[in-house]
């Protein structure tokens, strides 16, 4: 627990006279109640700094964890804060709940403090959001979606695309992509069992739109889309394909955007941290192949070219860093395919699927993941394909044990993507059963107006692997409790 410092380090710093309290105003034009309210106040201020506070009244759902952001319009730096976690990438700061603080009621109030590094001007923040909803602004009726809020369900998926470091939509609102996955459709038919795992019928698909999630990503196999003949034909080609497409259009039908990725392909790896010595599509390889890759985007891509609601997640998680032995053999392998070191098969670069795709025509979303299982995009920006259309969206995989998990990780390799691209966490997860790491993950990129997706809308045990439900009627897990609440929490 932190304690507000004495009053002497402020005495200590000043020959600066204390000034009186400036507090941002709270715009309640019509009367009506915002949905949270933010005094923000200067209760001290000498030549290079000042003592602030905030005070947080959230008129909206119970909220379990709570997070707060806002950006300094004059260069302030925050140095130190207590009664919450503070910190601060660029202009933008983060205050989350400390772990004895994160319960607020509706109408409930809390308070914190930090000390901050001023020159020139110490102006006030314009405005302030707590899980996403921007406060300090008259709640209306039917309030026009925001970055951070899930949008409606109208039973019209958007059609989006990219603009600058945004997602928007075909009327210029900006979007983010906030869901779950949908595993099932890389492993099943593969393995001689389906389809996909567990019911995909209406009911099961309303019920993830039932947690306020907008976004569905559904895995997909190679060899069982492309129908190869190592795979049951009741599975294969125009069977997975017409199943494929019929969880697609369920998905749109409930206002949710569909993202279609490559998780299982062909390829013979056994090499460091090799999945499986199998040269079928029966488990992750570490790269994409040139024989079938292409063929499948070109495929997918035809299928799909004229419903733009629908996003391509070229591979789900690179990791030719774990083959090569430089990290430049790695990104070069990454972008431009080829013979890679360390991988036995010809494979298929990140350029070659943009390229397949951009060939049909279509120009839907795509999505790129970097190294490390899509964990590292330290180099993304320097690697990234050429899309002749600018839809390329960079995709970032994260779980408490991955290497880039602390959010000095997260300030230093995604902010400076995030800041060109628009940044999707299509995996986040942990192995914990509870959802404390998520927790921190959503507060990240809630305070960015980032996107993220929950590994996974399937019923295992969550202490084996992160899964959200344990029926398809959306009950959750403890872990998937952490999710659901807070997409709800998002749009009230």
């Amino acid at each position: 627990m932190r304690h507000p410092p004495r009053l002497g380090i402020l005495v200590l710093g000043a020959a600066a006279a204390l000034i009186g309290t400036a507090i941002a105003p709270v715009v309640t034009a019509s009367g009506a109640a915002p949905a949270c309210t933010v005094e923000y106040s200067v209760t001290g201020q000498w030549d290079t700094g000042f003592q602030g506070a905030v005070k947080v009244t959230n008129n909206m759902a119970a909220l379990s964890s709570w997070t707060l952001g806002f950006d300094f319009p004059s260069g302030q730096k925050v140095t130190q804060g207590w009664n919450a976690k503070w910190s601060q990438s660029g202009t933008t700061v983060t205050a989350a709940n400390e772990s004895w603080n994160g319960s607020l009621g509706t109408g409930a109030s809390v308070s914190a403090g930090f000390l901050a590094s001023w020159s020139g001007s110490n102006a006030v923040p314009a405005s302030f959001r707590l899980n996403g909803t921007l406060c300090n602004v008259d709640a209306e009726p039917s309030p026009t979606p925001t970055p951070t809020d899930p949008p409606p369900a109208t039973g019209e998926a958007p059609e989006l695309h990219v603009s600058g470091n945004r997602l928007l939509d075909e009327d210029g609102a900006t979007r983010r992509l906030l869901g779950v996955n949908r595993s099932g459709g890389e492993y099943m038919c593969v393995q001689g069992y389906g389809i996909f795992d567990g019911p995909v019928d209406d009911a099961s698909v309303k019920a993830i739109a039932d947690w306020n999630a907008n976004t569905v990503r559904i895995p997909l196999n190679e060899e069982c889309w492309l129908g190869l003949s190592n795979i049951k034909p009741e599975y294969a080609g125009a069977n997975y394909i017409a199943a494929v497409k019929d969880l697609v259009a369920k998905v749109e039908a409930h206002g949710m955007t569909p993202m279609l990725e490559l998780h299982w392909s062909y390829g013979q790896y056994t090499g460091n941290s090799a999945g499986c010595s199998d040269v079928h599509a029966s488990c992750q390889k570490p790269m994409p192949n040139a024989q079938y890759t292409p063929s499948f985007w070109t495929s997918v891509a035809s299928t799909f070219k004229d419903d733009k609601a629908v996003a391509f997640d070229l591979f789900n998680e690179p990791y030719p860093d774990r083959a090569t032995s430089t990290t430049t053999q790695a990104w070069t392998c990454w972008r431009d395919g080829g013979n890679c070191p360390g991988i036995g098969y010809e494979v298929a670069g990140m350029q070659d699927l943009v390229d397949a795709v951009r060939g049909t025509g279509a120009q839907n979303l795509i999505l790129a993941g970097g190294l490390a299982y899509s964990n590292d995009l330290s180099q993304w920006l320097t690697y990234r394909p050429s899309d002749p259309t600018g839809n390329l969206v960079a995709a970032w995989h994260v779980y408490n044990f991955n290497t880039c998990s602390s959010e000095s990780c997260w300030d230093s390799t995604l902010a400076p993507v995030a800041a060109q691209v628009p940044l999707v966490a299509g995996e986040i997860g942990e192995n914990t059963c509870a959802h404390s790491f998520i927790d921190r993950v959503m507060a990240w990129f809630d305070a960015r107006g980032l996107s993220y997706l929950g590994w996974t809308w399937n019923t295992w045990d969550c202490s084996s692997g992160p899964a959200l439900i344990s029926n398809y009627d959306g009950t959750p897990t403890p872990f998937g409790i952490g999710l659901r609440d807070h997409l709800l929490a998002l749009n009230g």
